[in-house]
């Protein structure tokens, strides 16, 4: 088994291998995450790890800018997570690399980064300035029939979007846009599709990519049947994700 101790970084959203994350960070926890990272020679990977939050708060309660400004706010690195951070958390997330981080004026920082890795949650350390977490780094298997289930995805997405788009608009993505390789593919719709959280969290934790497909294309197939019977859905840009604030 091959772990590794990261800085982790807990969001509202689920993380892919290969997706592109913006973040927007101001938490001084996260401040603290960032510095520390830009120590990180600039010929070496700035990693972190992103989980997806199942009970917490990705922004600690009364922080700066919150509704509430006379309460006294939550403070420390496991702010908003309860007195069991890992518990706050689901068990796999995905290793990123920070391509760029940019300090602000404010002290604020404007991060970009890329998933990588998928990993299991093994322990979080609350110890320090910012949470840190004992991973284990995931094998992403290819199942059985992986590139057959793939060809039927990519349909079965491009269905979706047309059907997103409306009839009279131009699809979101061509078929020259799409991958084929069936890890990339289902990578790709799982963070494109219009999912919740844990639907998103359950294609990340698939045991393999054959498995991850064969749920994309029931999933899919359901969306876009209940799209045809909703002719007034408004259109959605699935080209864009918002900008993560934390």
């Amino acid at each position: 088994m091959t772990t590794v101790r990261l800085p982790l970084f807990p969001l509202n959203s689920v993380l892919f291998p290969g997706l592109v994350l913006p973040l927007n960070v101001f938490e001084e926890r996260y401040r603290a995450m960032m510095r520390d990272l830009l120590k990180t020679p600039e010929d070496e990977p700035r990693r972190f790890a992103v989980v997806a939050i199942r009970d917490g708060h990705e922004v600690a309660p009364t922080a700066p800018g919150m509704p509430d400004q006379t309460a006294v706010p939550q403070r420390g690195p496991a702010a908003g997570f309860g007195d069991d951070p890992a518990k706050a958390f689901h068990e796999v997330g995905c290793i990123a690399d920070a391509a760029t981080i940019r300090e602000r004026a404010d002290g604020s920082f404007e991060v970009l980064a890329t998933g990588t890795t998928r990993v299991r949650l093994l322990s979080v350390d609350a110890s320090g300035a910012f949470l840190t977490a004992e991973l284990e780094e995931l094998p992403e298997d290819p199942g059985e029939e992986a590139g057959a289930l793939a060809e039927g995805v990519l349909r079965a997405f491009r269905q979706y979007q047309k059907r997103l788009a409306g009839a009279r608009e131009r699809s979101l993505s061509t078929g020259a846009d799409l991958p084929d390789e069936p890890a990339v593919v289902s990578y790709l719709v799982a963070a494109a599709a219009m999912l919740d959280i844990p639907a998103k969290q359950q294609l990340l934790q698939a045991p393999d990519t054959a498995t991850r497909l064969r749920e994309e294309l029931k999933l899919l197939r359901a969306e876009t049947a209940i799209i045809r019977n909703l002719p007034s859905l408004p259109a959605s840009d699935l080209t864009r994700g918002p900008t993560s604030l934390n």
